[in-house]
């Protein structure tokens, strides 16, 4: 018998600022909510403003983790201190790899209108932190859609649908889901998420409710362990389900760097001081 997954906590988030004075909503890595293992961070931005973005996040380097970043509006410009360098433009996807340290920027490829996206943080296990960097990228065209005749549309990103719509990004660590949905009002959306996995729903665009709870433009729902998540659009709506399983592990943070232990931290810092991080 399938087991609905509830909500147990709205998370608004806290408004911030990062790289060269990006303004952003930190919503995951705050206050409210620390971590939801595996994901260690996410950051939604979104600004008509060139002021707001315009300094972008200069070159700054990275070690033990994967940032996940996802566009929803304008365009962003990646360099990297391994040669790798692009553009990442609406409803396109970089899951990069960070492993044993990268140092990369990311510049905002405008200088008016809308720049809009996603930066998740998901943390490595212990035996995979000082892997070789690597990217998973696709354009919007090379993400699968699948359209559901109720008025559904999902980007299928990451992990199997129902329908069997496969994601574009592999990562067999934590097995993930990352689902971009389009929802018509008053339509329900069920789908099916492996028990165990930790998951969210961060509301783009609209009003949902997920059994008795209701989530708003910008508000992020935790929800419970559970084998699928039922939920109902109240308006034309738009959201992400992000899913995967834990690794429960020891996490150490130090700014750019995560790892398992203090020390580790330290040699991160030291490694990147001495030139030796990439």
């Amino acid at each position: 018998m399938k087991k609905n997954r509830t909500v147990t906590q709205i998370i608004n988030g806290n408004k911030t600022s990062d790289g060269d004075g990006v303004q952003l909503t930190r919503i995951i890595g705050s206050p409210e909510l620390d971590m939801l293992d595996p994901f260690l961070l996410l950051d939604a931005f979104g600004s008509e403003k060139p002021l707001d973005y315009i300094g972008g996040f200069p070159p700054h380097p990275h070690r033990g983790f994967e940032t996940v970043t996802y566009m929803l509006a304008g365009k962003m410009r990646h360099k990297d201190s391994a040669g790798n360098e692009g553009v990442i433009e609406p409803g396109g996807i970089q899951w990069m790899t960070a492993g044993k340290g990268i140092i990369h920027s990311e510049m905002p490829e405008q200088e008016q209108g809308l720049l809009a996206g996603l930066q998740l943080w998901v943390n490595l296990p212990a035996s995979e932190k000082m892997t070789e960097p690597k990217y998973q990228e696709y354009d919007k065209q090379e993400v699968p859609i699948e359209q559901v005749d109720t008025g559904i549309e999902i980007n299928v990103i990451a992990g199997k649908t129902r329908n069997g719509t496969l994601g574009i990004v592999n990562n067999d660590l934590i097995d993930p889901i990352y689902w971009h949905v389009k929802i018509n009002e008053n339509i329900e959306f069920n789908q099916d998420v492996p028990e165990g996995h930790n998951a969210f729903i961060y509301v783009i665009d609209g009003n949902i409710s997920i059994g008795d709870e209701k989530a708003k433009k910008g508000q992020l729902a935790v929800i419970s362990d559970g084998s699928q998540v039922n939920l109902q659009a109240l308006d034309n709506s738009e959201f992400v389900l992000i899913a995967g399983k834990p690794l429960n592990e020891h996490v150490a943070r130090g700014g750019p760097f995560v790892m398992n232990t203090k020390q580790e931290i330290y040699q991160a810092f030291a490694d990147y001081k001495s030139g030796q991080l990439a």
